[in-house]
């Protein structure tokens, strides 16, 4: 069955191609900014759609007659009480209490599919998210950028993409031997050595004391005097690998799992940048050339030097830029970032990166560099995601001297619940600012949203656990005897499909925590009307009939929910 939205969009189509048939429509004209929605005022009906408004200039036609023409077709359907034009040629659609009926029906019928989309028509998208360099447990810092892109990855599965959750581990910058250097310390410490105070320029977390004692274990005194040469890469895969342990182990208690987990010295031992310069190269799109000097003051020990320039000014940059050092190794931008974004290419139709804040400059020049490597053909989108502060009854947190002055994501979880955390982190838009205060997640009130839409599931879990145990028996519910303010919930409920389309296609995976607010609030108000007259309480003892009709309702609520927070990787609560 087509859910409400897709089949009023299919009733419009069906309507412009019978007034094309007619002649009152120009053949031909570009559709696809026909809409249908609800109406920002809902006393102008249910549904409102545009097409005469988009439709008539291109079609030389006067706005007003195209909507009367193509009102006087959606008049005519069945589900369709009353047709308005307002205006210079908005069509607003008043639908029929049978239409909103049908709807729950299909709730009911479709369950955990419902809302499932084919929007995305099988297209594979790459979305590559948290990748923290491997250098310690994941900390607060990186959380939101793995809830928003894990949340980003079921979001796009569940509106009809395949994707490929991917991690690019940053294992071969200066960062990883610094790394090695640190766990040679804690090496020595565990055979004995007094070390004191941890080397500024080192890391000096205790999640390190483990690693150098496995390789104390291994290997006993046979690197405490040896020169670094003889043991760098040694300790730095080894410490690479246990931190990715721990790292895979935190992101685990967030319920978060990668498909990939792409290695930055695999590409360069690959020499994927190499390949990625000579493709440019061929394309003109790399040159030799002189960086501009440093705006401003400049420095006296500033020289030009001729190094290998990438064309970005021509994908919009405002300079084009180096992919080699003046010692010859490679930039950031030449290894990490363009040759690593090409080989991700060759297996997607479109990327997405989660990055941080801080990164913002250097989203022009890789969207340059992707647009070149991939010819256009494959779009690329960055989310940036801004830092979390971390509270406490409203006072900042203190850091962790074990992890190492941060505090960790796996500290986080254990103390107030994966649930609350990936919630939580979904209730801002992913660009601004966001405190998390541990006081108030887990506050039992309507401002904590965690809170306030998983009450309304259990609220529905609980409703039905109580009809059992009265002995009423709500098998066979009957749609009919929902009234008007009934139905008002399932005129929200049946959103839900487009607001998933819709948060896809943005790639705004915060759209279903605003809407599943919106509609548990929409629940707890019909809920709190039987307060007020009993005669409005779901669970009538002195009527099974109404009382299986609102159950009826209440249960595709619910399923709305549990769908939404499915996609969100939280939990659908049955108790509280």
């Amino acid at each position: 069955m087509t859910t409400l939205y897709a089949r009023f969009a299919a009733h419009i189509e069906d309507a412009l191609n019978a007034l094309e048939t007619e002649g009152v429509l120009t053949a031909g004209v570009d559709r696809r900014n026909v809409t249908v929605e609800p109406p920002r005022d809902a006393s102008h009906g249910d549904l409102a759609t545009n097409a005469a408004m988009v439709l008539a200039k291109p079609a030389g036609m006067n706005p007003r007659a195209l909507a009367e023409a193509l009102s006087a077709k959606l008049g005519a359907l069945g589900e369709v009480a009353s047709v308005d034009v307002a205006g210079p040629g908005f069509i607003n659609l008043r639908l029929t209490q049978e239409a909103w009926r049908t709807e729950l029906s299909l709730i009911a019928a479709a369950g955990d599919s419902y809302g499932r989309s084919t929007q995305g028509a099988g297209t594979t998208v790459n979305v590559e998210y948290v990748s923290a360099n491997p250098t310690g447990p994941m900390h607060m810092g990186h959380c939101r950028g793995a809830v928003v892109g894990d949340a980003l990855a079921s979001l796009l599965q569940y509106a009809g993409h395949k994707v490929i959750r991917e991690y690019y581990v940053n294992d071969a910058g200066g960062q990883v031997d610094v790394l090695a250097r640190s766990v040679h310390l804690r090496y020595r410490e565990a055979l004995g050595e007094a070390i004191g105070e941890i080397p500024e320029g080192l890391y000096p977390g205790d999640y390190l004391v483990p690693v150098g004692q496995a390789l104390a274990a291994d290997y006993g005194d046979r690197f405490v005097g040896a020169p670094e040469q003889d043991w760098l890469i040694l300790f730095r895969e080894t410490a690479v690998a246990k931190m990715m342990d721990m790292i895979r182990a935190d992101l685990a208690l967030l319920g978060i799992h990668h498909d990939v987990f792409a290695s930055e010295a695999v590409v360069q031992r690959e020499k994927k940048p190499e390949a990625a310069e000579a493709f440019l190269r061929e394309k003109g799109l790399v040159y030799d050339g002189v960086l501009e000097a440093p705006k401003g003051e400049v420095d006296p020990d500033w020289e030009p030097v001729t190094l290998p320039l990438f064309r970005s000014t021509q994908f919009g940059d405002d300079q084009d830029r180096p992919i080699k050092k003046s010692n010859g190794s490679w930039t950031y931008f030449g290894a990490d970032m363009a040759a690593y974004h090409f080989q991700k290419a060759q297996n997607a139709d479109a990327l997405i990166d989660i990055w941080g804040a801080d990164h913002a400059g250097t989203v022009k020049r890789i969207k340059a560099a992707v647009a070149a490597l991939t010819g256009g053909t494959k779009p690329f989108d960055v989310k940036l995601v801004q830092m979390v502060r971390l509270l406490r009854g409203g006072e900042p947190v203190k850091m962790s001297k074990r992890a190492g002055n941060f505090v960790t994501l796996a500290d986080v979880v254990r103390e107030v619940g994966k649930d609350v955390v990936r919630f939580t982190m979904l209730t801002r838009k992913a660009d601004a600012q966001m405190d998390f205060d541990f006081a108030k997640v887990v506050e039992a009130s309507k401002d904590n949203p965690v809170f306030y839409v998983q009450y309304a599931h259990a609220r529905i879990c609980s409703l039905k656990r109580k009809v059992a145990e009265a002995g009423m028996d709500a098998s066979q519910p009957n749609p009919a005897l929902l009234d008007a303010t009934d139905l008002e919930l399932a005129k929200l409920a049946a959103q839900f499909p487009r607001i998933v389309e819709s948060a896809a296609a943005a790639r705004e995976p915060h759209r279903i925590a605003f809407y599943l607010y919106d509609l548990a609030a929409a629940f707890h108000a019909y809920w709190n009307a039987g307060n007020d007259d009993p005669e409005r309480r779901i669970f009538l003892t002195n009527s099974a009939e109404i009382t299986a009709a609102r159950l009826f309702l209440a249960t595709a609520i619910g399923q709305v929910i549990a769908n939404g927070l499915s996609i969100m990787g939280v939990a659908a609560a049955e108790e509280m």
